[in-house]
């Protein structure tokens, strides 16, 4: 797997609208570690890519995660799971 696929993931999902940030999972555990950082919220191995989001209150949750799932499924192989961990407010001066 390219250390670039992670980052490139990450930029996918987060430009999508109705995605707040990427979330690390309940425990921190959803993560893809490079070189002195780590890409929280991307998981991708050879047989799925897992992606862990926050979402705007105002998002409906199932049409982001088709959209995130769009996104990205052509850049990986193997399914892509999308787990909405929080639902957040939009901040007053956005």
């Amino acid at each position: 797997m390219s250390s670039e696929i992670a980052d490139t993931v990450a930029a996918a999902v987060t430009a999508i609208p109705g995605v707040a940030s990427l979330h690390a999972g309940m425990f921190g555990e959803v993560g893809t570690y490079l070189p002195g950082r780590r890409v929280v919220g991307v998981r991708v191995t050879e047989s799925s890519t897992d992606v862990h989001v926050c979402i705007f209150a105002d998002a409906a949750v199932r049409e982001t995660a088709l959209r995130i799932r769009q996104a990205i499924s052509g850049l990986v192989s193997g399914p892509v799971n999308v787990t909405v961990e929080d639902v957040v407010g939009r901040p007053h001066n956005a």
